[in-house]
């Protein structure tokens, strides 16, 4: 079972990268490092784990979950005093070098002083750090910079980098804290406590605590903290926190109540079917916590490039210093310090911090929206959708059938048909079955059934008291040569046939959701090429509603496995894009696999649709999938926003370092202020 570990002091995403790397060479099948909640998921030896990470990163504090302090007030105050100090030592420094021109060992001292207690936590990392042969770290480029300072008795300006620098890094650890308390409160789905009942009394324990078969209160303005079965009372309650809608729903006795969702009105006493880790709440925040293990192709190319741009930055800082002075005989001097400040520049903070982030910021937003993304290169895909197949039962429409008309034939009377064909269907929970049985609305004895078949894409086969029934579509009645007159009817129809021979059909009928052409319409315009429904239903029907719903196009009377061939030809269409297909995510399971983006609708509290699908939309609306789209596209712009301003300045001061028109001061704000800009524009999307 997976463990998760805090990680107190994990303040670089490269950082992270680095972790997650290592606990994979070590062996670890599973192992996944979220910079942007500070936490490493690990599924086998924690105690091995802890250690690959003391070592990786000897900064960083391991805590097992359950067992770590909240970052307070204090923790902030330890860098501030020393920051403080640090600048009123500089400033006198300055005074009496430059306003009183003394320039002796005493003012050396005062600016030395100034540099180790604003600095010594950098220069013990990047000894640290490259010990353990991590050398290129933004740490190691900083200490070598303003040493280099020093040694060319630039010392005012080696302590002013080293300065802004620590002050540039607390404001950017403030920004990435307040990103992460953002994002994690999108997701502040789980109950504090719960009011369990024990021997008349209501105790309130930890949701943790709770085992299935308890009773637990839960009073108005509560939230539910685990899944259960509601046994006394009646309320209204807010499911947005999963759904991301703020319609409220009623729930009574006998109805299921989901963990997450909140109390608004009356008090329900509550049977517990799920532990916390089971229920519903857990996969969803597990779900997006995990996700940062399947990497966009964007963070995995910057965290590549990150790993090549800073020694390649830092070979021509070298060069710089060293080719120039040698080939013109002039002084060393000032190549240096251009070389230094090429060095200041290169630190690649802004990318590997705010790319991560923007991300999990999408990932959040979509979660917040009621659509679970497992993945950035999900969100990569939606972004890219070219084609969009729907499924039509449950995903178009609304799945509740309801009989509307028997046809009988060779002298079978209705009340035989729907009787007959109730007991054929007994065991099978398809809607159609279900509309059948509620249309013969009297209770079935399964024992009377003493054989059941059921016919993949054709119905279903049953025997009772010497009677055989077949319940089907037309493909049922050419496969056992039934002789019947009727083969297109307009409608979903279901044909029953009674000992061998033609009974008659019954004709059902759905609903389309009000949803539906919304969806479709607003798919249109963001500019999706085709939209098709993919069903198992006949011809006539699927025209219908394709019709309705303003679809491209429509593929009907499939069975599951031409669902799958439908995929592949549309794939060979989709040009650079991407086939996106949305169904239920239970009888469509080989369907969202084979296409590239499998989204799983209406999938609250069902564990097979969150386990199959990519994506995962947690109520019944299609119009959520234009919506998820829309979210991936604006991460997407906001990371590429952040890529290139960030790149652009970067090798604009680079240039400008290289023909000695930029100074080390300069160069330290430009790049603390990139990277809290580039953290602050990843933050957004979560607006």
């Amino acid at each position: 079972m997976p463990q998760k570990l805090k990680l107190e002091g994990l303040d670089c995403a490269s950082c992270a990268y680095e972790i997650e790397e290592a606990l994979k060479k070590e062996g670890f099948e599973f192992a996944v490092v979220n910079f942007a909640t500070k936490e490493a998921v690990v599924e086998g030896d924690v105690e091995k784990a802890k250690e690959i990470i003391k070592r990786v990163e000897p900064d960083v504090e391991v805590i097992e979950e359950g067992h770590g302090h909240k970052q307070g007030e204090g923790d902030y105050w330890k860098t501030v005093y020393p920051i403080g100090l640090s600048l009123v030592l500089f400033a006198a420094g300055i005074v009496m070098r430059y306003y009183y021109g003394i320039d002796d060992a005493l003012v050396f001292g005062i600016f030395l002083a100034s540099y180790v207690i604003s600095g010594w936590r950098v220069l013990r990392s990047a000894v640290v750090n490259s010990l353990h042969g991590n050398v290129f770290d933004e740490n190691f480029l900083i200490a070598v910079a303003t040493i280099g300072a020093f040694l060319i008795r630039e010392y005012p300006e080696g302590v002013a980098v080293m300065l802004f620098y620590v002050v540039g890094e607390f404001f950017q650890d403030m920004a990435v804290d307040r990103s992460r308390r953002s994002i994690k409160a999108l997701l502040a789905l789980k109950a504090e406590y719960a009011n369990l009942i024990r021997e008349n009394r209501i105790v309130q324990i930890r949701p943790e605590e709770l085992k299935a078969g308890g009773i637990i209160l839960i009073k108005p303005g509560e939230k539910v903290p685990v899944d259960g079965v509601v046994i006394e009372g009646t309320s209204t309650v807010d499911t947005s926190a999963l759904t991301g809608e703020s319609v409220p729903r009623t729930v009574k006795e006998g109805e299921e109540i989901l963990s997450g969702m909140l109390n608004l009105s009356g008090v329900l006493k509550v049977q517990v079917t799920k532990e916390l880790s089971e229920s519903t709440i857990s996969r969803i925040l597990e779900l997006v916590e995990n996700a940062s293990a399947r990497k966009a192709k964007t963070e995995k190319f910057i965290t590549r490039f990150a790993h090549y741009y800073t020694p390649a930055v830092v070979g021509l800082a070298a060069l710089i210093a060293l080719v120039p002075p040698i080939v013109t005989g002039g002084a060393f001097t000032p190549w240096i310090y251009r070389a230094l400040v090429i060095l200041v520049i290169s630190c690649p903070c802004a990318l590997v911090l705010s790319i991560p982030l923007g991300y999990f910021g999408g990932i959040g937003r979509s979660a917040r929206e009621g659509i679970l993304v497992k993945g950035s290169n999900y969100l990569d895909a939606l972004k890219d959708a070219t084609i969009v197949a729907f499924d039509k039962t449950g995903t178009l429409t609304k799945g509740v059938f309801k009989v509307t008309k028997v046809e009988t034939r060779n002298g079978f009377s209705e009340e035989e048909i729907i009787k007959f064909a109730a007991l054929a269907e007994a065991h099978s929970n398809h809607p159609i079955a279900s509309a059948i049985k509620e249309a013969y609305g009297k209770e079935i004895n399964e024992a009377e059934i003493v054989e059941y078949e059921e016919i993949a894409g054709h119905g279903v086969r049953a025997r009772m008291d010497g009677v055989e029934v077949m319940v089907g579509n037309d493909r049922l009645l050419h496969r056992f040569n039934i002789e019947h007159d009727t083969c297109r009817v307009k409608g979903t129809v279901a044909h029953v046939v009674i000992n061998g021979k033609y009974a008659g059909y019954i004709i059902i009928s759905d609903e389309i959701k009000e949803d539906s052409p919304i969806a479709v319409k607003e798919l249109k315009r963001l500019g999706i090429k085709k939209v098709v429904m993919v069903t198992g239903d006949s011809r006539e029907v699927a025209a219908e509603i394709a019709k309705q719903i303003g679809l491209d196009g429509f593929y009907a009377e499939l069975l599951p496995e031409d669902k799958v061939r439908v995929i592949e030809e549309l794939e060979k269409e989709k040009g650079d894009g991407k086939v996106v297909f949305v169904g239920d995510g239970i009888n469509d399971a080989p369907v969202l696999a084979r296409a590239d983006v499998g989204v799983a609708m209406g999938a609250l509290g069902s564990d097979a649709a969150i386990e199959t699908a990519d994506v995962v939309i947690m109520d019944d609306k299609p119009s959520k999938l234009p919506r998820g789209i829309n979210i991936a596209r604006r991460t997407q712009g906001i990371v590429w926003q952040n890529i290139i301003f960030a790149l652009g300045v970067k090798l604009t001061f680079i240039g400008l370092g290289i023909f000695g028109e930029a100074t080390m001061w300069e160069a330290v704000f430009a790049d603390v202020g990139v990277a809290l800009i580039a953290v602050f524009n990843a933050m957004r999307i979560l607006r």
